[in-house]
């Protein structure tokens, strides 16, 4: 039987799934069909391959060419099947060795004069090729992506001719190695710059030290989104098992530039018009949204209530489970997404509720039905909340700079390094993902810091989801005081910045 064998992968989630593609070469009517539940994309790959070969000097033979993509309960996605399909025809022909080709994985779509262009996904189908001992076929572009899986022989070509000419012998493709390794500092605009607003600096502190969701409520020009376009620059690099969880999801959505790892968090900020399935992930080829882009980074979501929705609802379990589930009717598709949310909103669609003179006709109503877009549940998932207030120009002439980025985000780092030193390497990450037994044992906090705060949730009536991000928020707050039991002015500052979350701006002076 004249069948030749190479394989694959679809991918779910950030999941590389093994796919064996199978061509056989029959007697018949001239046909070139390929089955296996492939989508529109993979079924057009049977021009694209045709095309190629003739750019090569190649025909087709003619023969009934059967291309299978197995299993075949599988739906086929993407344009990347161009490249595994071209190399099992190739290698059915008897152009290319069968038995070399076989010990190969294969990805890349192809253009019709022969060249490889890069497609998403070649990292985690670099692992999964090295989980089956195979090697990988990508584009040239993407070498340097590849070489990340380890030792496995990786074929970076930048068209088909140079492939053939490599299996034959008569040409050597270079092993491509990972770029470097290094940090890129963050650039953008320096905390100093913000002049006043010592306490919404100090909340942005503690939540770029322990990955608390932050919210922040003022009216237009306050300064809230200063303030958030600040927090990339203050918080630590990723770890290497972070940068990789990171970079995978990167690659899947085609995002990885250059080949190169993510090693800071990333910072997304969508605009408020996106959709639920922009937002959470989805569509029709279920792709990662902005919160699986932000894992182990920071989403920020600015003009808040303005979002749809259905947007904002579908937020609450991810932000408790650090994951999202696509479901569809053939499939359900798992994203990581562990991200930090910094929220910035207005305290009323006019923006101006609490200052008499600008405020509208509609106040204080306008205020409650403007918070009413924002549920409960969701509130309660915020660990700070601050009121930013408008500075005065006089203030903003005369007041001294603050402390820079620089010197705040040693800050962090250490109190990050008691965090990891704390829980371990099979441990949470941060404060923020603390829960249970883990947490309980991290406080250490003496008798008068537990009585204050379980008086104030009391008080406060905090449900028990919002009683243990406040104990999370003390612990940060003693990390970055370098303290090790939490002690009672540690809650006492955590509670400060938990209560009245979406409270009216007072008027300015």
């Amino acid at each position: 039987m004249n069948i030749a064998r190479i394989a694959t992968f679809a991918f779910s989630g950030i999941e590389a799934v093994p796919v064996e593609v199978e061509v056989q070469l029959a007697p018949g009517i001239p046909a070139f069909l390929i089955v296996g539940l492939p989508d529109k994309a993979v079924g057009e790959s049977r021009e694209r391959v045709r095309a190629a070969l003739i750019g090569l000097g190649l025909s087709l033979p003619p023969k009934r060419v059967l291309v299978n993509l197995a299993p075949a309960d599988i739906v086929k996605e993407g344009s990347h099947f161009d490249l595994p399909i071209a190399l099992g025809v190739l290698a059915a022909m008897g152009v290319v060795p069968r038995e070399v080709v076989a010990g190969h994985a294969a990805l890349g779509e192809l253009s019709l004069d022969g060249a490889i262009r890069p497609v998403a996904g070649v990292l985690p189908a670099a692992l999964g090729a090295s989980a089956r001992d195979l090697g990988l076929i990508c584009p040239a572009s993407q070498g340097g992506e590849a070489a990340w899986a380890g030792r496995i022989e990786v074929l970076a070509a930048p068209d088909l001719l140079a492939l053939m000419n490599h299996f034959r012998g008569t040409q050597l493709l270079t092993p491509p190695q990972p770029p470097p390794l290094e940090s890129i500092p963050t650039r953008g605009p320096c905390l100093s710059e913000v002049k006043g607003q010592e306490s919404a600096k100090r909340a942005l502190e503690i939540a770029a030290a322990g990955g608390h969701n932050l919210l922040m409520v003022g009216p237009p020009g306050a300064g809230k989104s200063m303030l958030a376009a600040r927090l990339p620059a203050l918080l630590p690099d990723l770890s290497p098992a972070e940068a990789l969880e990171v970079s995978l999801v990167h690659s899947i959505a085609g995002l990885l530039r250059d080949g190169r790892l993510v090693v800071r968090p990333p910072f997304r900020e969508p605009h408020h018009s996106a959709s639920p399935a922009a937002l959470i992930g989805g569509g029709g080829r279920a792709r990662p949204g902005e919160i699986s882009l932000a894992h182990h980074g920071v989403l920020f979501l600015d003009e808040w209530p303005e979002f749809p929705r259905a947007a904002l609802e579908a937020l609450r379990q991810p932000m408790e489970t650090g994951r999202t589930t696509i479901s569809r009717a053939n499939a359900h598709v798992t994203y990581p997404a562990r991200f930090q949310c910094i929220a910035a909103m207005n305290p009323c669609r006019c923006g101006y509720l609490g200052d008499a003179p600008r405020e509208c006709g509609r106040a204080p109503r306008c205020g409650d039905d403007y918070r009413m877009r924002l549920s409960g549940p969701l509130l309660d998932r915020m660990d700070l909340a601050i009121e930013v207030l408008p500075v005065p120009a006089s203030e903003l002439a005369h007041a001294p700079s603050g402390e820079t980025s620089a010197a705040v985000a040693a800050r962090i780092a250490a109190a990050r390094e008691r965090q990891r030193e704390r829980y371990g390497p099979e441990g949470p990450r941060c404060n923020a993902v603390a829960e249970g037994a883990v947490l309980e044992r991290s406080l250490g906090a003496d008798q008068p810091a537990r009585q204050l705060a379980e008086q104030a949730a009391d008080r406060l009536r905090l449900s028990a989801r919002g009683y243990t991000r406040m104990l999370r928020v003390a612990r940060t707050v003693a990390d970055l005081a370098g303290s090790t039991p939490v002690q009672r002015g540690h809650v006492a500052e955590a509670l400060a910045f938990r209560h009245r979350s979406t409270a009216p701006v007072a008027s300015p002076g």
